[in-house]
């Protein structure tokens, strides 16, 4: 599996929260459902972004 970035991230109290009812909603978790959103944003935009494949193992 690709290495997956960190990041700090610090929200208003209210956007949080109705970003984990949005989440909820979905079921999925915060972290996933803003993953989703930016993913969004960037299709809207076009930006979008597609998946990186996984490097084929050294013999």
């Amino acid at each position: 599996m690709p290495e997956r970035k960190k990041l700090l991230l610090r929200l208003d109290q209210a956007i949080y929260d109705a970003v984990a009812k949005w989440a909820a909603d979905d079921l999925r978790s915060v972290n996933a459902q803003i993953e989703f959103a930016l993913r969004l944003a960037l299709r809207q935009v076009g930006r979008e972004v597609t998946k990186r494949e996984e490097p084929e193992p050294e013999e």
